[in-house]
């Protein structure tokens, strides 16, 4: 069959444009057959392929069409698209530039420009090309968001709070927009309209509005309602449980319970730090530990640690989340878990997917996941009392001291700097705070401010993070009367050499509502002890968590008030205090924090009692394991 007037191009148009594409092919094949370089029907065609997906074909019509006129913009902006696709995103980024020279100003492909460049990971140029979409349209939603996030990613703080400031004005409601503004403020300790700006988020969270993420919310909130409210939407919306699930009630036999541990911090990361000696004390005869990791392959002690330490290893960080869950369901895993939660880099899409009988929520985030798909959350009472369950879309399961695992492996750096290495002062007291800036709230900092006015000589030794946090901290303490060269700012360093540190301080001041974590229990391995103060939430309950498991409960203050009158009354007592460091330094070798076959066999009994509940047939329920 040839092409006659009966199939011109005009014919294939009304086809397509009519609901009718196969036909419109057809016809466009017939046309090409007997001018393989013709614009028209090289164009229509890669537009029909490109909608059906035959990516491989889209592109072979695409770039016949755009060598047959260069000047075509839109055909360039088509095969780059398609060219993504395809995966060949060098490939993509020159068609892009092809559109580009033919019309500067196309605001689609500067825009889809400046994706493809975050996403290969070269955030300045993205931000040219969203500085370039916004010069063009100033309220481009999608371009403010974007620009946002990429400013967050390179620490440019201020610079991406104005950028979700600028969205909220182009579109209130747009998601996540306003969290993400109290992040970036929150990150450099930008203080100045932030109450206002929390008032709103928790007001818009109860309103059911999506304008945090559960990660924001766990720094951001002292309500366990609302961050169960923020989860329950966030889910819904982004990761909603799987119409087929992967796992549909089949029935394992086999010898040791199998357990996959799924994280993208399986290197030198705070989770690793913790969880190492977890894997290394696991009872063989009784379980099989996996570690599927998703994030990156950054080769070190810690990274070679866990490899060993498992049984089975695999790097799955570039395969999607469908193909993750169908892994985890090919290899019959009895028990998933969870250690991400919503942190940086998760993955809640392979567990919506349900690959495993069991799914578990453990260590990573420190609230609930409000997904109807993890069936268990490991906590303790400490950090979610039993009045408090009903926050949390899990079956809390409680392990008797505290439910963070501790490696008794850490190193600790033999040699002490002096103070003046660390850039502290000869004498006087050292209060200190490890924690991330993100966490120091303005009625925390006026505690600290008052008391290095109450204890003469004194200073506060802070974790360096961001250089605009140190600025602005500094600037707050020149606004409460105290000289800014009392704050003293610590570089990071390796970890052994970090907790060797922090022989130099007197005392761990902690924040609220989200409380020091790792951080909390770095400082008491080295010998330091911590006062922190009881909040609602379980981010802010972990300290005191950490403090009961280690034998000095009476360092967990009931209010602020208790908490600033407890740390001046150390901080004026040397006995005192000097009492408490030797009580920490005999505990740590006998109280349960840091035994770390201690918690293993209790993990061991729960994730026994979870599967045995599935091997009846029973539905996930809490439970404690004495």
């Amino acid at each position: 069959m040839t092409a006659s007037p009966r199939h011109s191009l005009a014919d294939a148009i009304a086809l397509f444009q009519s609901g009718r594409p196969e036909a419109a092919g057809k016809i466009c094949r017939l046309i090409l057959s007997g001018e393989p370089h013709n614009f028209d029907a090289n164009y229509l065609l890669g537009t029909i392929e490109l909608n059906s997906r035959n990516f491989a074909a889209a592109e072979q019509c695409l770039t016949r069409a755009a060598h047959a006129d260069p000047q075509m913009a839109d055909v360039w902006a088509l095969r780059g698209n398609t060219l993504i696709a395809l995966e060949r995103l060098d490939d993509a980024l020159a068609s892009f530039d092809h559109a580009l020279k033919a019309k500067p100003d196309f605001l689609g492909v500067l825009y889809n420009r400046a994706k493809l460049l975050r996403d290969m990971g070269r955030n300045d140029e993205a931000l040219v090309s969203y500085d370039q979409v916004l010069a063009i349209d100033p309220n481009f939603r999608e371009a403010l968001n974007n620009r946002g996030n990429i400013l967050m990613t390179l620490g440019r703080h201020a610079e991406a709070a104005e950028s979700f400031a600028r969205l909220a004005r182009a579109d209130p409601n747009f998601e996540h927009a306003l969290g993400n503004r109290v992040h970036a403020m929150q990150q450099i300790c930008a203080w100045d309209g932030l109450a206002e700006l929390l008032g709103e988020l928790g007001t818009r969270v109860r309103a059911g509005k999506p304008v945090a993420t559960p990660w924001v919310m766990a720094a951001a909130s002292d309500s366990a309602a609302d961050q169960l409210r923020c989860a329950q939407m966030f889910t819904r919306d982004l990761y909603p449980p799987a119409a087929n699930p992967l796992w549909r009630g089949e029935r394992y036999a086999h010898d040791r319970i199998r357990i996959c541990y799924v994280s993208a911090d399986f290197h030198d990361h705070a989770t690793a730090s913790l969880i190492a000696g977890l894997f290394e004390a696991h009872d063989r005869t009784r379980f099989e530990p996996i570690a599927i990791s998703l994030g990156p392959d950054r080769q070190g002690g810690m990274r070679s640690r866990i490899e060993s330490a498992v049984e089975r290893f695999t790097d799955m960080r570039t395969n999607s989340d469908a193909e993750i869950a169908a892994h985890i369901r090919q290899m019959e895993v009895d028990i998933a878990i969870d250690l991400k939660g919503f942190t940086r880099n998760c993955r809640p899409g392979i567990f919506a997917r349900r690959p495993a009988p069991v799914q578990v929520s453990y260590l990573g985030y420190p609230g609930t996941m409000g997904a109807p798909y993890i069936d268990y959350l490991i906590a303790d009472k400490q950090v979610i009392p039993a009045d408090q369950q009903t926050f949390y879309a899990e079956r809390v399961v409680y392990l008797p001291d505290s439910y963070q695992i501790n490696d008794d492996k850490r190193e600790i750096s033999g040699g002490v700097p002096t103070r003046a290495d660390a850039g502290l002062p000869e004498s006087g007291f050292v209060f200190c705070c490890f924690n991330r800036s993100y966490k120091i709230t303005p009625d925390v900092f006026d505690i600290w401010m008052r008391l290095l006015t109450k204890v003469p000589g004194s200073v506060l030794w802070l974790f360096e993070g961001f250089p605009a946090a140190a600025a602005n901290l500094r600037a707050e303490a020149e606004k409460r009367g105290v000289s800014p060269e009392r704050l003293v700012f610590a570089p990071p360093q390796p970890l052994a050499d970090h907790l060797g540190r922090h022989r130099l301080a007197d005392l761990f001041l902690d924040t609220v509502p989200c409380n020091a974590h790792t951080t909390a229990s770095d400082a008491l391995w080295a010998g330091l002890p911590v006062v922190t103060c009881l909040a609602s939430t379980f981010a802010g309950r972990v300290a005191a968590s950490l403090l009961h498991a280690v034998g000095l409960p009476e360092l967990a203050t009931g209010s602020l008030d208790q908490y600033e009158a407890l740390a001046l009354k150390l901080a004026g007592d040397p006995a005192l205090l000097a009492e408490l460091k030797a009580r920490l330094a005999a505990n740590l070798a006998t109280a349960p924090l840091f035994d770390t076959a201690r918690t293993c066999r209790n993990i061991e009994a729960a994730y026994t009692a979870m599967w045995q509940r599935q091997r009846r047939g029973d539905a996930p329920a809490g439970f404690s394991i004495d």
